[in-house]
């Protein structure tokens, strides 16, 4: 089980600190993590791939340590899921979000696995200025370095992209927002977090925003060579 409490200041705050917990998620939770998904995954995000309870109850299942939850003053209000998988950099297979996270069911799950996979992240939407899900990413990094993994990997939507796919690829976009040229919502927010890309996969998931490209990115533990 994993926890961490902190004290964190929201934009709306003015300067007043309140306890915000960073914790592995439960049975109990999972109505209201499914309530967080929906908030933050409105339409056009395809409506079945928001996690239903099976689909959680798999999570605590098979890693519970890569199923993590952030309250805030005793308010849910994001969660990470992620999975561990054997990954060769120098033959990185082109996969699917379905193929790789088992359907979000991550039974899949690889207990020997040499790389830490992001399955999902989403964050409240009243909570988006909070810099939660950088403190969740951190405690995925925290797991990274226990548990002796290469690196963190995981596929990130480019939901700026559809604004101009008929003037790029979703390779020289991704390059673009690398080089600060443009600004993309998630994938800046992933630069911001440390990650690296490694690639761009095709027909990851059904996503009109990202033309269906999600950019692969990594961070490497920084105490292993």
């Amino acid at each position: 089980m994993y926890q961490k409490e902190m004290l964190i200041t929201g934009p709306d705050r003015h300067g007043k600190p309140v306890k915000a917990i960073v914790r592995t998620y439960q049975e109990a939770d999972f109505d209201e993590l499914i309530r967080i998904q929906a908030e933050s995954f409105p339409p056009p995000y395809p409506e079945e791939l928001l996690w239903n309870h099976e689909q959680l109850a798999s999570h605590v299942a098979n890693y519970p340590d890569g199923a993590i939850c952030i309250e805030v003053d005793g308010e849910l209000a994001g969660s990470m899921t992620s999975l561990r998988m054997q990954w060769d950099p120098s033959h990185p297979a082109s996969h699917t979000w379905v193929e790789v996270t088992d359907d979000g069911y991550i039974r899949n799950h690889q207990p020997d696995g040499n790389t830490l996979y992001i399955v999902d992240l989403c964050v409240r939407p009243k909570f988006r200025k909070w810099g939660l899900a950088q403190l969740m990413m951190q405690a995925m990094y925290h797991l990274v370095i226990a548990q002796g993994l290469d690196r963190l990997l995981g596929a990130g939507r480019m939901p700026g992209y559809h604004l101009v796919a008929d003037e790029m690829t979703a390779e020289s976009y991704l390059e673009q927002v690398v080089s600060g040229e443009k600004h993309d919502p998630v994938i800046s927010f992933l630069l911001h977090c440390g990650r690296m890309p490694v690639g761009v996969a095709t027909d990851y998931l059904d996503d009109e925003e990202s033309c269906n490209y999600a950019a692969l990115m990594e961070w490497r533990n920084p105490f292993k060579t």
